[in-house]
């Protein structure tokens, strides 16, 4: 019986605990370990595999969101695994040993539905790039090379970085993330020194339908507007977009 393709990834999406080569040999008849195992090691399982998979069943749409985001598989047990390193999971809100990958998603929000475009495994001793590297690579992309249509970009706290911001800006592109709390910006319009976001003053209307601002180190013209957005009783995030025109703090915690 040949192993194939398939084989594997009816087993990845059926397993929700074990995903051990072990575990899938004592699953399947007439497929050994030593099976799998050479599969696994010859056949490559690349972004542009995915991409060919998905792309006759994504519903394009022209309001479409995209999301990047990265987890961390949990390799705290793996010795000789290449890829894996010390890097922060935000599932165990702490420092494990895994295989960093970076999602793509594409979500339309008519139909509710969405579709993983692709991704890419981090890998920084292997290639040099970072998570932002990754997201940037991944975005330009989807829009020179798979040409899907979407309008807005939602990210986490790790990619909101000045540079890649202002791209998703110069694409014409809207984007929200959150900004750490330590982030300096200025919603005086110079008249003040920059300062934390949570050292802001918040009136009820800023509450209510967000407030302009400057982040440290855009240019001089580029604004964005925040949100204080109350996750908990012991969080609260400042959520940040290049459209000026949202006034509505409840869109910007549906993002984060």
């Amino acid at each position: 019986m040949k192993f194939t393709k398939l084989n594997y990834c009816q087993y990845l999406l059926s397993s929700q605990i074990n995903y051990t080569m072990t575990n899938l040999a004592e699953h399947l008849d007439n497929i050994s370990h030593d099976k799998i195992n050479y599969y696994l090691k010859h056949e490559k399982l690349t972004p542009r595999l995915l991409w060919d998979n998905v792309k006759d069943l994504i519903v394009p749409d022209e309001d479409a969101y995209i999301i990047f985001d990265d987890t961390v598989l949990d390799k705290r047990f793996a010795e000789e695994i290449e890829i894996v390193r010390r890097q922060y999971s935000g599932n165990e809100h702490g420092i494990v040993k895994g295989i960093g990958v970076v999602s793509c998603i594409y979500v339309n929000p008519k139909t509710l539905t969405f579709w993983v475009i692709d991704y890419r495994i981090f890998a920084p001793d292997n290639d040099g790039l970072t998570k932002v590297d990754h997201v940037k690579n991944m975005l330009q992309g989807l829009v020179y090379q798979k040409l899907l249509p979407f309008d807005t970009v939602l990210m986490d706290t790790w990619y909101a970085v000045n540079h890649l911001m202002l791209y998703i800006d110069s694409l014409n592109k809207v984007f929200y993330c959150p900004l750490k709390t330590n982030r300096l910006v200025d919603d005086t319009f110079g008249q003040e020194k920059y300062k934390n976001i949570e050292s802001l003053s918040w009136s009820e209307d800023e509450l209510s339908c967000g407030k302009i601002i400057k982040i440290k180190a855009f240019p001089a013209e580029k604004k964005v507007k925040i949100f204080r957005v109350t996750i908990s009783t012991d969080r609260t995030d400042y959520v940040a977009t290049n459209d000026i025109s949202q006034s509505d703090t409840d869109v910007a915690h549906s993002c984060v």
